[in-house]
């Protein structure tokens, strides 16, 4: 399995070989390692990356990743794993940080994580696979079908 930091690696190099690094904010490379592992549950039900989202005020956010902390340079990705976070990122890179959280707060998984907490609450909860599955699994066979 990937480890998430390789797949933080690889959006951050992807950005910076378009000359769009300077908008990729924390804010958004959150959003779109939560949509590349969402995804990927819901397309293939299997994690692309260890690692888990919690359902935080500002969208699903994994503890582990600050994007002043990445950049190792030496990613490792099968061509078939490569193929899959461009195919994601193709459909979600022309957001912002925040029309990335605007998206997910609309979303079944962020939505009953959080259950009743008002929008300002903190939440640490996990953002279970199986929701992953059951949602965008249904949003994918929608979009084939």
């Amino acid at each position: 399995m990937n480890s998430i930091h390789d797949i933080t690696d690889y959006i951050i190099l992807r950005e910076k070989s378009e000359d769009r690094f300077a908008s990729l904010i924390n804010l958004k490379l959150q959003k779109l390692l939560y949509y590349v592992q969402a995804w990927s549950y819901g397309i293939n039900k299997k994690p692309m990356f260890d690692g888990e989202f919690e359902a935080w005020i500002h969208g699903p956010v994994n503890r582990e990743i600050n994007i002043d902390d990445c950049m190792n340079h030496n990613v490792s990705l099968s061509s078939e794993d490569a193929e899959f976070i461009d195919f994601i990122l193709e459909n979600y890179l022309k957001y912002s940080g925040a029309e990335l959280e605007r998206l997910s707060h609309n979303e079944m998984p962020w939505i009953e994580t959080r259950g009743d907490l008002n929008a300002n609450e903190r939440c640490d909860k996990v953002i279970t696979p199986e929701l992953m599955i059951e949602y965008y699994g249904k949003k994918w066979e929608t979009i084939k079908s």
